[in-house]
């Protein structure tokens, strides 16, 4: 919901857990994410085991990867930043704080 309301052209495909991610962008090397949300408390395979096999792939070097969590954790943050993160997401408790976030992020770029 918070992408639509950031811009409501932004194509969203998603999975489960980290397995199901990492085979979706495995299965398809043509397609090329501009951002993926990667949230470090995922099933099956977590966000900080999940980001040095994103980073691995070839045609997803130049993807931004945002990981994604409840909490902030500056050792976290800053160990993803290190593994090839690009940016670091708080979960906002107000959909409006989210799209704020969103916005932010997306500016960067």
């Amino acid at each position: 919901m918070a992408l639509q309301k950031v811009d409501e052209n932004i194509e969203l495909r998603s999975a489960r857990d980290g397995v199901e991610g990492l085979e979706k962008l495995r299965e398809n090397s043509s397609y090329v994410p501009e951002y993926i949300f990667l949230d470090i408390n995922m099933p099956k395979m977590n966000g900080l085991q999940c980001l040095p096999e994103i980073r691995k792939l070839e045609h997803l070097r130049d993807a931004k990867v945002i990981m994604y969590s409840t909490s902030w954790n500056e050792d976290v943050q800053q160990a993803t930043k290190r593994m090839g993160a690009n940016d670091f997401l708080v979960k906002a408790q107000k959909l409006s704080f989210l799209v704020s976030d969103l916005n932010r992020i997306l500016e960067k770029s």
